[in-house]
């Protein structure tokens, strides 16, 4: 393995921000490369910009090169001028930190975190010099993972990848370093007998061990082993204690702009709030606190090493740790990091606290972003995100009046059973917003942002047929067109056309491999870009191989049917997610489960983790949306529908 720089410098000035990929940050690792280690280059396909904040990829970064059997490098998408380069010149696809071409990497690893970056990983492979296609790789070509979000439903790229990690990374990386090691130091026989080894290690799925079957009306009858090493269901990886990895140690500071370009610390990971469109709420259940002291000295020591002047808390619901008011006034008065700003990305409206608001402001205000997600209280039962309009006001009361001049509001479109007064209500909470503002800030304005629904895997809309392109291009015109008339209201929107794509992308089986490749193949690389994104690409590829949106992304699913990822677990039981779509149906809202009885989802019991409280009693702003103050206990004062009893289990069952 040698370094490609003295070529790669001589290029490098022909392209755009050549920062990108020159490595040389602060954090960066420097691996001792050996025969006997398994070499890993852990890719993110997307922009280097997009890419390096990724904590996840950090986080395997850190573990791999602390293990003695292993290595791990770094790689991102390169933009489309560099690709072009390094075709006329020959050059492959390289490591940020050594500059080693992919090819002699033993593992890609490509982290998913969306949908419409799946071509990229094709064009990632290609330039690499590897075959995109699993069956055309020997014993010589580097095995593909992927693993994220995305991988929950990996059917869609099967053709082109080795094998798919589900759910939580720390762990089952060494586990699939010590496969790779063996095989390595065998002599790398077949590639059969590498999958059959991984394929017995819990939460990694090896698609060429099992096969899709199809009725005779085409419809997707399953997906079984074909192979007694693989296990009939593939079940996530759940790291049960958070203070067990305190990682990243050493957060990697760009030499070049980047988003979110700040320190990042996760403090708890897992969500129950059950709101119904959310996979990472589902997908990463159950919630597992990292302990507040560990959180303060990882803020302390990362701000001291890094010189970042910004932390970020990062969960899926922030304000929900129990030590979030000790970790941010400890944060902002720690003399030794200077005048430092907290951001909550994840701040949820129903916990937001004036106290909380009050800490933040006294370094600089950042951006404030509260998610009611619908527009009226019928909506926002049937996703479940049960927060009230005086839950909404007051919060923006707290924050306008505080001195913030403006705050963005997050909604989606498209939701099931999404009427046009439902979707307009959104304007009128806005302009209720604004109202709010001006009574403390002359100049108040709010933005909101407005999302396509996307149905996702093992969430409860997982049976609901997506809107129409038209459907949501018409309700984003109706929202333009009333938030011209409100005073102070910016609207901005996701594109309708990609949505689509996700949606086909995010529900779609195996047979969708070929409409990839055609898409990469005619150009389509870079999808989740404005710019180069082209639906056009996707139609015609999906007429070609005799496909239609209209069955893989429109249609309604029956109970019955065969989702293409019921042979993988994300720890929830099929008939919890049935029962919670049924219930959306009904408007039946559901409470968060950590402060009342277990719903039985499977995410505690079925991995032997004990249910965690983050408190004792509900947070302040109370639990989904009830107004509920620590004072008041335990209960929960909203009113909501009582749920449907289930049927009882036939004895024996």
């Amino acid at each position: 393995m040698s370094s490609l720089w003295p070529e790669l410098e001589r290029v490098l000035g022909e392209v755009q921000k050549p920062a990108r990929y020159i490595g040389c940050e602060d954090g960066m690792i420097i691996p001792a490369h050996h025969p006997d280690k398994a070499a890993w280059l852990l890719i993110y396909p997307d922009t280097y910009e997009v890419g390096l904040p990724n904590q996840g990829l950090q986080i395997l970064y850190e573990i791999l090169n602390e293990r003695p059997d292993a290595v791990a490098e770094r790689s991102y998408a390169p933009w489309t001028d560099l690709s072009a380069v390094l075709r006329r010149e020959g050059l492959p696809l390289f490591s940020l930190d050594t500059h080693r071409a992919a090819g002699d990497f033993d593992v890609l690893a490509f982290n998913l975190s969306a949908e419409l970056v799946y071509t990229n990983l094709l064009e990632c492979l290609d330039l690499a010099g590897i075959p995109i296609l699993a069956a055309d790789r020997g014993p010589e070509h580097p095995l593909v993972l992927v693993g994220g979000h995305c991988s929950y439903n990996p059917e869609p790229l099967v053709d082109f990848i080795d094998a798919a990690v589900l759910g939580d990374g720390e762990e089952v990386v060494s586990e699939i370093s010590v496969v790779v090691a063996a095989w390595k130091a065998e002599g790398r026989t077949a590639r059969e007998d590498v999958h059959v080894a991984l394929a017995g290690i819990t939460g990694v799925y090896v698609p060429s061990l099992y096969t899709a079957d199809h009725s005779e009306d085409g419809a997707l009858a399953g997906v079984r082993p074909v192979h007694p090493a693989a296990p009939e269901k593939v079940e996530k990886r759940t790291i049960a204690d958070l203070a067990e990895w305190p990682y990243p140690k050493n957060q990697l500071v760009p030499l070049t702009e980047v988003v979110h370009d700040r320190l990042n610390v996760e403090v708890f990971r897992g969500c129950t709030r059950g709101c119904r469109f959310c996979q990472a709420g589902m997908i990463t259940r159950p919630v597992r606190e990292r302990p507040a002291d560990q959180v303060r000295t990882m803020v302390a020591d990362g701000l001291r090493r890094t010189g970042y002047d910004e932390v970020a808390l990062t969960s899926l619901s922030t304000a929900d740790f129990s030590g979030i008011q000790e970790v941010v006034e400890d944060t902002v008065s720690d003399d030794a990091c200077g005048q430092v700003s907290v951001s909550l990305p994840s701040l949820r409206v129903d916990a937001f606290t004036v106290g909380i608001a009050a800490q933040i402001q006294r370094a600089r205000r950042t951006g404030l972003t509260f998610a009611p997600e619908a527009g009226t209280w019928r909506m926002r039962q049937v996703i479940n995100k049960l927060i009230s309009e005086e839950d909404l006001y007051g919060a923006v009361e707290s924050a306008f009046s505080q001195g913030w001049r403006r705050v963005k509001l997050y909604f989606l479109t498209g939701l099931p059973t999404e009427t046009d007064e439902d979707t307009l209500g959104i304007i009128e909470m806005a302009k209720n917003c604004v109202e709010i503002g001006r009574r403390h800030q002359k100049g108040a304005s709010v933005t909101v942002s407005i999302g396509g629904f996307v149905p996702k895997p093992f969430t409860p809309f997982q049976w609901f047929g997506q809107n129409t392109e038209q459907e949501l291009h018409r309700k984003v015109g109706l929202l333009r067109d009333a938030a011209r008339k409100a005073r102070g209201v910016q609207i901005k929107w996701h594109d309708t056309r990609a949505s689509v794509v996700e949606g086909l992308l995010s529900r779609g089986d195996r047979r969708l491999g070929p409409v990839i490749e055609d898409v990469w193949r005619n150009g389509g690389v870079f999808q989740e870009w404005g710019e180069h994104f082209d639906l056009e690409l996707w139609t015609d590829a999906m007429a070609r191989h005799g496909m239609s949106f209209e069955d893989h992304v429109y249609r309604h699913r029956h109970e019955d049917e065969q989702l293409p990822w019921d042979h993988l677990s994300a720890g929830l039981h099929k008939d919890f997610l049935w029962q919670d779509w049924r219930d959306a149906l009904d408007e039946v809202g559901l409470e968060d489960c950590r402060w009342i009885p277990c719903y039985d989802c499977g995410a505690c019991t079925g991995y032997g983790i004990e249910h965690v409280v983050a408190s004792a009693v509900p947070p302040a702003g109370g639990s989904q949306g009830t107004g509920q103050g620590l004072e008041h206990g335990g209960g929960v004062p909203v009113a909501l529908s009582a749920r449907p009893p289930r049927e009882p289990a036939e004895v024996g069952s």
